[in-house]
Parts: structure tokens; sequence; C-alpha cells
């Protein structure tokens, strides 16, 4: 059994069934079924609905398929195959092996069994509705996952559809898409909003305004699936129409995903929205209001981290999604003098140190923007805060001592100096192509009259460097947490959040939804806050600025499906939404099928340095077959099935790569 953070861990054991003694953590990989009709196994299985968030949410590889392949995301410069195949350029091919959806199906079936064993049994230790309702919000939440990423999937795990299944099963089934929905996602999702409490029963349990969000986006989804404007095909009938079995068009489930997010609006419960879109993502601010759902970690206990403190494993359960989009800023050097050697290493020296702080992290470079999220996406840097709220665009030295170094122009620099920054729009006169500085890092930095930090503008990033993600940052409050900084994230990783309900409800009204509230109306709330500044990352000052009046009149009078996804990008660009967001929208094609990044000189990835600072445009091929994942491979060699069987339960369009 898994074990869980401390908050949760405290909720349930307060609010079970009276139980006084600690959980018993006996890893078990089969539950009997009396299990669940005990003490011990209502708690099991309520903890195990949370911990297991932490295999999926802040797990990179998974993080990589939500977002790289998307306009928000390519492959880094120290990218793998599990990064280049999901990207789709170049020559990427995703299969059944080297799609890390494996991740989710895996898991996500491990929650639903559990949750299953819940619902039918825990009525006889007592368990109130409320706690029942818990595992019908997890069951429908894994499985509104696992539909949008694979199509039908199958709802029958050995003991008939829904029912709690403790023998392995080796053979298989997927159900339809819309026996998906509603047979489980919209009957679970219903139940839980019936039953949840709108206060949670301790900081981070599932609440009706979770539930609700949850089902707004599932009627949302659903919806654009009966619409299928682009006529992307499905799973098991590709070429089937696509019917609701209760005879309901798709205005009528976009119309019920605006009521259901509106209603969660009006009716908020303790969630809202920050005053600052900064605050929201400021990492002593974890756990705030606007959080619904998040798998959660903690720096005071190993135990009940499930990772280690010290070192990062590079695997689930550790929060180390942010190390893809962390590059090796420590590789900067700055000189010992104003006239050093550029051939004498002594001479150079790395001002930026690498250390668990919100702005830095451990670098792995496999992930990185495109130039169109700094050039198009955040268009507008000095209104809107979520620009400066999102990444690290300066980079300070941090050496800790009054030792003065030179850096560019071989002016002098001080600890807290900035070190390199990445413009915020394009200058003109910076000097890329010096040579008069040592380290072949240097050669991805730019160096422009007057100024002692190295520049980049938006148009010259490359795969090798480009601003940092400071929103999922690293941090940490224990001793000396700044000197672990190889460690994976003691930070929650935020899964759900009460914005949403905005942009759901608005994308409900841009697609024929009605109510007090216009698609303008919901997405200017969002805009008008984005508009607020409390304080500037880039400045590390301060800031008072109020430019919501300035958002809310550069917002168009009317809203497109292409404008709410610009929207959903600024306001929770690299959270692991985009993938799903385009999906949905049948945008994928269009919106990513090419992207520019500045590339590097040579074959080896820019390791001499070589990078260029020329955009270049690179192409995807996105067909409509990717629109689902594959199933995964272990998932198809472990069912006893002929080889037609297996083929056939593939998605359509993947290569058969398992062993028969």
């Amino acid at each position: 059994m898994k074990k869980i953070s401390n908050a949760i861990l405290a909720v349930t054991l307060l609010i079970t069934v009276g139980c006084t003694k600690l959980l018993d953590e006996q890893p078990r990989s089969i539950y009997e079924p009396g299990y669940f009709k005990t003490e011990k196994g209502v708690e099991g299985g309520l903890n195990s609905m949370y911990a297991f968030l932490r295999d999926i949410y802040g797990q990179a590889y998974y993080y990589n398929i939500c977002l790289t392949g998307t306009d928000e995301v390519t492959y880094g410069a120290s990218a793998d195959a599990n990064f280049k195949d999901a990207d789709l350029t170049s020559g990427g091919q995703l299969t059944s092996s080297t799609s890390r959806a494996d991740v989710i199906w895996n898991a996500g079936y491990t929650i639903i069994n559990t949750a299953s064993g819940l619902i039918e049994n825990a009525t006889e230790v007592g368990l109130a509705p409320s706690l029942i309702a818990e595992a019908h919000f997890f069951r429908a939440f894994h499985y509104f996952s696992l539909v949008q990423t694979f199509g039908g999937v199958p709802l029958d795990l050995g003991s008939g559809e829904l029912k709690f299944n403790n023998t392995p099963a080796r053979t298989s089934v997927r159900n339809t898409v819309t026996e998906v929905y509603t047979k489980a996602i919209f009957p679970d999702l219903r139940k839980a909003v019936e039953d949840l409490p709108s206060n949670p029963r301790i900081k981070g349990a599932a609440t009706q305004t979770l539930a609700r969000l949850y089902l707004a986006k599932a009627y949302l989804t659903y919806g654009w699936w009966l619409e299928n404007p682009n006529q992307i095909p499905t799973y098991p009938k590709p070429n089937d129409p696509r019917t609701d079995p209760d005879g309901r068009d798709a205005a009528w489930y976009f119309q019920q995903a605006y009521n259901v997010a509106t209603e969660a609006i009006d009716n908020p419960g303790p969630f809202k929205l920050l005053d600052y879109f900064y605050d929201v993502h400021r990492a002593d601010n974890d756990r705030n209001a606007e959080i619904l759902l998040y798998a959660d970690h903690t720096d005071q206990s190993e135990y009940y981290n499930e990772g280690s403190l010290t070192y990062g494993s590079g695997g689930a359960p550790d929060n180390f999604a942010v190390w893809m989009m962390t590059w090796q800023s420590e590789n900067i050097r700055s000189a010992i003098n104003a006239t050093p050697d550029v051939n004498t290493s002594s001479h150079w020296v790395s001002t930026v140190v690498r250390r668990a702080t919100q702005d830095l992290g451990r670098p792995w470079t496999r992930m990185c923007p495109t130039i169109g999220v700094l050039e198009n996406t955040f268009a507008d840097k000095t209104n809107d805060s979520r620009y400066d709220g999102t990444f690290v665009t300066v980079y300070r030295g941090n050496w800790g001592n009054n030792t003065t170094y030179y850096n560019a122009n071989f002016m002098p620099v001080n600890t807290g100096d900035p070190i390199l920054s990445f413009l915020p729009e394009q200058v003109g006169g910076v000097n890329y192509n010096n040579t008069g500085y040592a380290n072949y890092r240097i050669a991805s930095c730019g160096v422009l009259a007057g100024r002692a930090d190295y520049v980049i503008e938006p148009r010259a990033i490359n795969r090798q460097i480009y601003p940092g993600l400071w929103k999922l940052g690293v941090y940490r409050t224990d001793a000396g947490g700044d000197r672990q900084p190889n460690a994976g994230s003691t930070r929650p990783f935020n899964i759900a959040k009460f914005s949403e309900l905005y942009l759901v409800a608005a994308e409900a009204a841009v697609k024929g939804a009605t109510g007090s509230r216009s698609a303008k109306d919901l997405v200017d709330v969002l805009r008008a806050r984005a508009g607020k500044w409390k304080y500037s990352n880039a400045e590390k000052t301060a800031k008072t600025d109020d430019n919501s009046q300035a958002m809310v009149n550069a917002t168009p009078a009317t809203i497109d499906i292409d404008y709410i996804l610009t929207e959903r990008s600024r306001e929770y660009y690299g959270e692991g939404y985009r993938w799903f967001d385009l999906v949905r929208t049948q945008t994928w094609q269009t919106k990513a099928a090419s992207y520019e990044i500045c590339p590097a000189a040579n074959a080896g990835e820019g390791k001499d340095g070589t990078y260029l600072h020329t955009p270049q445009m690179f192409n995807r091929d996105i067909q409509k077959h990717h629109y689902l994942r594959p199933i995964p491979r272990g998932q198809l060699e472990a069912m006893d099935m002929t080889a037609a069987e297996k083929s056939a339960y593939q998605n359509p369009g993947y290569p058969e790569d398992f062993k028969d």
C-alpha cells in the first residue's frame, strides 16, 4: 500500500472509521474481496487514491507526452528518444513502446480498481457517503484521462463492468467512448457532485467544486467528440457516426458544461481566484485557495515524500518534471579579471551555481519552449504579468561571496547581479558571434554594448538555452535545502485549478452555450487578474502596476476557439494541459504542425557550442491517428490473446511492435 504525505494521511486517520493507529504500510499487489470491508482496507484504499497521483503528476515522461509536440514545447538539446518521438519532428515516431502513455494506463487502472473495491464494500464498515464519493470521483477522474488519451477503454477488468477485480485477467475487451462516458464518467462525477462536501475534510481532499470542474470538462470534451469537426477517427469503430445513446447532441453537452462550470463559480466553497497570478505559483504559497487538486510532496520526511531528499531517482513517485525544462545555466562563465586569458580555464568561473531554488534547479534540458511561445503567446510582456510569472528570464549571480567577476563586455558583476537576461523583445545590435569569451556554452549567449549581462532575444533562443519554467521551480524549506538541488522537487504538483472553470465555461459559450456570462465576460475575469502586478521576477522587486483595464480593452469583442486556446496557454503554460486541449478541440495539427527554434549548426546538437541564433522552421508529421495514443506494449504482451486480437485491440495507425 502506498504511503502519502502528512496532510492526507492525517485526514484518513481522523475521518474514516475512528482508527487510532498508523496505517499498515504493507505493500499489496492484490487486494482480497473482503479487504475493503475492514477499517484498514478503507484507510488504505482512500490513501492510495491520493498517493498514486504522484506516480503520474510530476513524472517527467508522462509530463513530456502532455506537452512535447504541441505549440508550447519541442525537444531540448539533451533529449533522448522519449522526447524526440513525442515531438514527431525529423522522423520521430510514436509506438506502443516509445509513447509514455503507459504511465497513465498503469497507475490509472490500479486506482480505478481500488475505487471500485471501496464503492462496493465500504458501506459495511459505515463509510460515510462523502467518503465513498471520493472513490466515485477518482474512478471518473482516471477514466476521463484514459478515454481522452486512448479512446474507448475497458470497463470490465475481469469481474464485470465497473466491478472490483482481484484475479488477474489475461483477456480484455475495450468499451466504446460513449460507454466509458455514459456508464462510468458521467454517473460517477454526478454522484461525486451530489455527495462530496463543499469544504474539504482536510486540505487537499476532493470537494464538490473539484467534482464540478471535472464534470464540466467531461461534458465539454464529450461535446467536442460528438461534433467531431475534423473527422478524427476513434476506437473501436473509426468510421461509425458518433451518436449519443440518450439521443443528445453536442449542443446539449456544451450547455451542460457551461451550466456546471458557472454553478461552481457561483458556489465556490472555500476556493477562489487569488488576486495575483504571481501568488498562484509562488512556492512559499503552495496549496493555496485556487488549487483544487495536487499530487503532494513534503520536504519534512522521506517516508511520506516517498522519495529521497538528497538525490533524485529520475522516476516516480519523485516530482522531477521541471528538470526537463531546466537548462544548464551553471555553465555560463564569467572572468576573474577584465583581461582574462581566453584559453586558461582558471581565469573563468561559474557565476550561476546550481541551487534548489525556484529560479534554478537540476538541468536536464530535455524540453524547451518554441519561439512562438515567447513571441506570440506571450506577446504582451508589459501589461500581462503571466510571462514574468511563468518564466525565469533573468539569471543572477549566486556565488555567495563578495568577489567581483567580469561578465559581458568584461564589465564587473557581483553576486545578485544579472548574469544572463532573456530580453522581452528584439532589440538589434546583439553580437552572438563573439570569440573573446571562454567556455563553449557562451557561444549561445549574446553581448550588447553597455551591458554587463549576456543577453538573448526572443527569436534567438535555441534547444540549449531558453527561459526556464519559474512556476514549477523547485523549493525547499528544510535546513540546507539549497545545497540539495539534485533531489526531486518537494513542491506539490498542481493538477486542477479554480481558474479553469472560467475557461471551460467560456469555451462552452463559444460552442453555443448561453447564460448570464458571455465568453468575453468569463475570459476577462482572468485577463483582468493577469494585468495586476505584485512582484517582478525579472526585476526582483515589488511592482504595483495595475493594467487590468488595458488587458480587458485588448480582448476581442468576439471570442473564438483559437483565442480560448491562446488564453489557456498563457494561463497554464508548462503545466501539462496542452496536448489534451489541442486534441479536444481537434486543432493539434493546425496549431503545432510547424514551429520555430534556433538549431545547432551540426548533428551534435551543439555540444561544442555551435548553436545558431537564426530561427529555423521545423515540421511535424501529425497524422489523424496520433490524436489517440497507442495502447502500451506491456498491456498487449500481457494478454493471452492471438496476434490478430492484439492487433485489433491496438489503436489504428500504430505499428505492431509487440511480441506475440
